[in-house]
């Protein structure tokens, strides 16, 4: 290596650049060094790591890599209170390093350290798979931890633009869709039901949701739509539509082409306690007319599928857990401008729910 390149990764004094080169072989004067190199270069290991496989003390190992990392050779990184230490890139592109490298691994095989780096890396999880075998206590999950999987998963979202929550009622559909998106806006035509909703944001810190009271259909929510939604999520509120046909296709309405409409509501049930306990109009979907609401309101791709019980009892008997629960999902056709179905006037007697 030139006098002038070594310059560029080496820490001497401004006036002593003849002396870079005796420098360097002081710096590798040491077989202690020599081994903590040989190591550092098998992977990154801790200052604690490499003084167990030296048999040496913490503040010895620090002082040669300190040495070392000023010379170039070692590069650092803290980890909380710990630090770790791996060999730079260039560092063995010089031929003296070069040589001082194979010399340390002769070194490190001979007193078997290099053959125990394996052991001491396996050794950091050994905490934490004592933590998971342990029978775990019993705990409510995390409301926090499932928003940070669902930020995380709205990156594979094609658009997370704006998201409507139709029906938001006290607002249990926030907590997947506020972290997902960029623009929440929860309708509900109850203001009492609103503040509930309300307030789970702001107990959540969801300060990009929007809340408005009105009907999904109505003026007001269109305009707050502006040119369309990514996604319309309607959360068990077509069993309380009048016409349920014409909801669906209004919740269509509010969506961009290519957006996506999830509807959750129940399966056709006959539990009559839940009109009068809920104010249910209708006793739930038979999967066949969910999937006509869906070609009436220019769906594609529409799909009804069955949730799992263990998706929506949890574990509990109230009326709405003793029956099943459908979802519907679709897309809207690009070739369908928001709020085609209102330009096209009323939808004929035949297309609605009697």
């Amino acid at each position: 290596m030139r006098i002038d390149a070594y310059i560029d990764w080496v820490t001497i004094a401004p006036n002593a650049a003849l002396d870079a080169r005796w420098h360097l072989y002081r710096v590798l004067a040491d077989p202690v060094r020599l081994r903590l190199l040989a190591l550092a270069e098998e992977t990154e290991l801790s200052v604690g790591e490499i003084a167990e496989l030296l048999e040496q003390t913490q503040p010895n190992v620090s002082r040669h890599a300190t040495a070392l990392r000023q010379a170039a050779l070692l590069a650092d990184r803290r980890d909380g209170t710990r630090t770790f230490l791996r060999l730079t890139a260039r560092a063995a592109q010089d031929p003296v390093v070069a040589d001082a490298l194979a010399e340390g691994r002769r070194l490190c095989t001979e007193d078997g350290s290099l053959a125990r780096v394996n052991a001491v890396v396996r050794a950091r999880d050994e905490r934490t798979r004592e933590f998971f075998s342990a029978s775990p206590t019993e705990a409510e999950p995390d409301a926090g931890d499932l928003s940070a999987y669902l930020y995380a998963f709205g990156a594979l979202l094609p658009r997370r633009g704006l998201a409507v929550d139709a029906g938001t009622g006290d607002g249990t559909a926030l907590e997947m869709l506020a972290p997902m998106f960029d623009r929440v806006l929860a309708v509900d035509r109850s203001e009492a039901r609103l503040e509930g909703a309300r307030r789970r944001a702001a107990a959540r810190t969801f300060d990009h949701v929007e809340f408005l009271c009105g009907e999904v259909d109505g003026a007001e929510v269109r305009r707050a739509v502006g040119a369309g939604a990514d996604v319309v999520v309607a959360g068990r509120m077509l069993h309380h539509a009048p016409i349920p046909a014409k909801m669906v296709a209004s919740l269509v309405d509010l969506l961009l082409p290519g957006g996506r409409l999830l509807i959750v509501d129940y399966a056709a049930h006959t539990d009559e306690s839940m009109r009068e306990a809920q104010a249910d109009v209708w006793m739930g979907f038979e999967p066949k007319e969910l999937a006509a609401f869906a070609a009436q309101a220019n769906l594609t791709s529409a799909r009804v599928l069955p949730i799992p019980s263990g998706c929506w009892s949890n574990g509990r008997r109230g009326r709405a857990e003793r029956v099943p629960w459908l979802a519907l999902v679709g897309t809207k056709s690009a070739g369908v401008e928001v709020g085609a179905s209102k330009k096209n006037g009323p939808r004929k007697e035949s297309d609605v729910r009697s």
